[in-house]
């Protein structure tokens, strides 16, 4: 039988690699592509649909943070959702989160071989999918130092990049440089601020809020981390500005500086303002860093996968196989069958990209939201428990408790009510239940016994 020393991640992870997967981790290419549909069902009142949404996702952060640092020995949310309720709560976001992440694998192969397929028109885009996940299993199979320090420089071109662009908008706003400011014109010049109408940008909150996941992964790493509840403290304080600045405002810019309407925001809305302003090869330059978005969110993506493999297994919810490290401390086994999801995926992209491919893409669509209701129901059971008997651990706490929670709770579950209305996301709703039902009922049948409630040598202790 196996030890807990035996099953214990190495903490190989320092500061700078927790600052940049926690900065890293809420800019994907959701931002730099997908911001262009949400600007054209909007308007100019798209930032709004990504503040409503960064709130959102702001206060999970903060809650998860109030978890983490009260429960500094947990790696995963995995265990805060078992502790506050139950075993089968713990069973079922693990795996959630696990298929979430699985099915991204595949995704975000794919959209960063059809980007690099501009410049390779001669590779068929599954194999550059192939070829980008076997460069990024790799690095993860080396060890946790490797997948840190990719991420630390991925991360660092995504913040400077955005930092940059935000200069240059900024600039032209102002009317530094050659060419003509619009100022704020473009807010109301082509049919008003909201020419749809206001509720797309409740609609556009439903699009958006998918944009934002990933900001919890640095609460992942900390198990992996030599500073874990400073480096979650750090993180979860600092999402605000993450959200504000990357994500608002940086949309607020754009849409200064480009009406809405224009044909080119079908693409991506930051190449349609570097082009405005004029800045030559804005479309190779932007592709480039889009690349890069995309091949952080991979590497993370196998990261994150594999660790959730190997929380379940440390409490016996996935094959023993599993927790299993090498003598580099890296779980290889989950790395391989959470990659192996990944393959498949891309291989049925190939031949049934219509049916088999868009299904297991939809069925991931609001795994995420499902993941953050019990999350926040976790954190209200969790935080009345601690002020009752350890309130001495609420070092972090989080804002107008309760009624925050409860807000947080009500607004994810209207945006997943108001998915079956908007066009974009309908197909994901009944898919993504369908998942929730298979993972519930695997989660029946493995706790309907009293017996198999108990953890498996090399589980971490309960402190609560």
């Amino acid at each position: 039988m196996r030890t807990e020393k035996e099953t214990e991640l190495k903490r190989s992870l320092r500061q700078r690699h927790m600052t940049m997967i926690s900065l890293g981790g809420v800019i994907g290419a959701g931002l730099f592509v997908g911001s262009g549909a949400v600007m054209n069902q909007t308007g100019p009142a798209a930032f709004l649909s990504y503040l409503l949404a960064g709130a959102l996702v702001v206060l999970v952060m903060r809650m998860l943070g109030e978890m983490a640092v009260a429960n500094p020995a947990v790696g995963s949310f995995i265990e805060y959702c078992r502790k506050a309720l139950g075993p089968r709560a713990g069973f079922t976001i693990g795996w959630l989160y696990w298929w979430f992440w699985a099915i991204v694998l595949a995704i975000e192969a794919v959209a960063g071989a059809t980007i690099l397929q501009r410049w390779l028109p001669g590779v068929p885009v599954w194999a550059m999918s192939l070829g980008v996940m076997v460069l990024l299993t790799a690095t993860n199979l080396v060890s946790v130092r490797s997948y840190g320090e990719f991420e630390f420089w991925f991360a660092s071109i995504k913040v400077a990049a955005i930092i940059v662009f935000i200069a240059i908008l900024a600039g032209y706003l102002l009317g530094i440089g050659a060419g003509d400011s619009p100022g704020l014109s473009n807010l109301t010049a082509h049919g008003g601020f909201a020419p749809k109408g206001g509720v797309t940008i409740l609609s556009g909150v439903v699009i958006v809020v998918f944009a934002f996941v990933g900001a919890e992964i640095v609460t992942i790493a900390a198990a992996e981390a030599d500073e874990p509840e400073r480096a979650v403290a750090r993180a979860t304080n600092q999402v605000v500005w993450r959200v504000l600045v990357f994500y608002v405002l940086a949309v607020f810019l754009i849409v200064c500086v480009v009406p809405w309407d224009d044909t080119k925001l079908g693409d991506s809305p930051f190449i349609a303002a570097l082009d405005r302003i004029g800045i030559p090869g804005s479309a190779d330059i932007m592709n480039a860093i889009v690349v890069t978005a995309v091949l952080s969110c991979l590497n993370s993506g196998i990261y994150v996968a594999s660790r959730m493999l190997f929380a379940l297994a440390r409490r016996g919810d996935a094959p023993q196989r599993l927790v299993e490290l090498n003598g580099r401390g890296v779980p290889v086994a989950a790395i391989l069958l959470s990659v192996s999801v990944g393959f498949l995926s891309v291989i049925f992209d190939a031949i049934s990209p219509n049916k088999v491919f868009l299904f297991l893409v939809n069925s991931s669509g609001a795994v995420a939201l499902f993941c953050y209701v019990l999350i926040a129901a976790a954190e209200l059971r969790m935080r009345r428990r601690l002020e009752a008997e350890e309130p001495e651990r609420l070092k972090l706490r989080m804002w107008l408790f309760p009624w925050l929670t409860y807000a947080s709770i009500a607004g994810m579950v209207a945006v997943i009510v108001a998915m079956a209305f908007v066009k974009d996301v309908r197909s994901q709703l009944i898919p993504s239940f369908v998942s929730l039902a298979v993972v519930l009922g695997a989660a029946y049948l493995r706790y309907r016994q009293p017996a198999v409630q108990r953890a498996p040598t090399g589980a971490q202790p309960s402190r609560t």
